[in-house]
């Protein structure tokens, strides 16, 4: 009987989160629930603490936590409500948690992610900033304090399947010629140039594929998605951006493929839904009923690949000239990414701009070399502070 695990999930009420607890619900002897984290949803964390009673539950803000701690002692929930980023640490690292799965989306999931690191946890990787804007020194303090990371993301996931168990971070010793990371296209792969300046967040959110939240939904209607990929994929498996090529795969069905110096490439293949890499990570070395539909390769037919046209998706480029760049570059780009993205959805500038915005940022703000988590956060704040002044000049 294997030993239960004692989880802290940061940004339960997301999707990620919730496919989480989907997994964890259907193996109550393997799991248990310590502590929850959320930005604003109140209602969502109220049932979710109803359920699954952990210790703790935390709100990103006062006025969230407060309200949540109300609703909490009402309900006769013995559940302890905090707040704040030092409170996010706090639960990251609790000595009773084992394995912390990092799902907050954007720059504010970076340091309870790093407090996970730190205390030397299982660190279950959702949260792409950490890796984009952080990456060297976040892998610094994951072999530091002898942390265990592995990636959620479908496509590294994939990759991290298709690796020889004994990869230790060198892809030349074990015969890697290449990785693969495939890439849906997103919703406007087809579609006519033209149209792009005309396109609605509805539409940008509308994935042909995947159930996501609304900012990953646009990065993948951009590509910036695989663009911050392809730098998380660098970190996490030493690999050089030449050796990262992104490959588009209408049917999301191979998640991302390793090309061996033998011509053998390994895939993982699965139906689209983010319960299996969550399972994967949870259950290892075992693997764990997820009750995810079986795939159906007779109903498929046929498997497409495209190469990727960077005068559609200009935002994967960027990323790559990020990568190419280092320093606090790839932080100033995601940083850019996320107030072009959130102007989007707000209807403040067409989807079109978000590319213009994203390279105007990385012209404007200078590179720096990262030495501490500090210099990440500083070079963050300078890039939105750009970003919105850019933005102001529309107007």
């Amino acid at each position: 009987m294997p030993s239960i695990r004692h989880l802290t999930i940061l940004g339960s009420t997301g999707s990620i989160g919730v496919s989480t607890l989907d997994v964890v619900t259907r193996h109550p002897n393997r799991f248990q629930i310590i502590a929850l984290t959320a930005n604003h949803s109140i209602e969502k964390m109220l049932e979710q603490c109803r359920l699954f009673r952990p210790r703790y539950a935390v709100m990103l803000d006062k006025g969230s936590g407060e309200k949540l701690q109300m609703a909490i002692r009402e309900a006769g929930i013995a559940t302890e409500v905090m707040w704040g980023v030092e409170s996010l640490e706090k639960v990251a690292s609790l000595p009773e948690v084992d394995t912390v799965m990092a799902a907050i989306v954007g720059a504010a999931g970076i340091r309870p992610t790093f407090a996970a690191a730190r205390a030397g946890k299982n660190v279950l990787l959702a949260n792409k900033e950490t890796l984009v804007m952080a990456g060297r020194i976040f892998m610094d303090v994951v072999k530091q304090h002898h942390a265990t990371l592995l990636p959620i993301d479908s496509e590294h996931n994939a990759i991290f399947q298709s690796l020889p168990h004994h990869f230790t971070g060198d892809l030349a010793a074990v015969g890697v010629r290449r990785i693969l990371l495939t890439a849906s296209g997103g919703p406007f792969r087809q579609s006519s140039l033209a149209s792009l300046e005309q396109v609605t967040p509805e539409q940008a959110c509308a994935h042909p594929n995947w159930v996501m939240g609304k900012k990953i939904s646009v990065d993948s209607a951009t590509m910036m998605n695989k663009g911050l990929e392809v730098i998380e994929a660098h970190w996490l498996f030493n690999a050089a951006p030449e050796k990262i090529q992104v490959v588009i795969h209408p049917q999301s069905v191979i998640h991302s493929m390793v090309e061996y110096v033998d011509g053998s490439v390994l895939a993982q293949l699965g139906n689209p839904d983010m319960r299996t890499p969550i399972a994967h990570a949870l259950g290892l070395p075992d693997r764990i009923e997820t009750e995810v539909a079986s795939l159906d390769m007779f109903k498929i037919g046929r498997l497409n690949f495209e190469a990727p046209d960077f005068k559609r998706f200009p935002c994967l480029g960027l990323a790559y000239q990020a990568l190419a760049a280092g320093g606090s570059t790839p932080a100033i780009l995601n940083a850019a990414n996320e107030v072009a993205v959130e102007s989007f959805l707000k209807r403040r500038m067409p989807f079109t701009a978000i590319p213009i915005m994203i390279e105007q940022v990385m012209q404007s703000v200078s590179r720096k070399d990262i030495a501490s988590l500090e210099d990440v956060l500083e070079a963050d704040r300078e890039a939105r502070e750009t970003a919105h002044d850019w933005l102001s000049s529309l107007v």
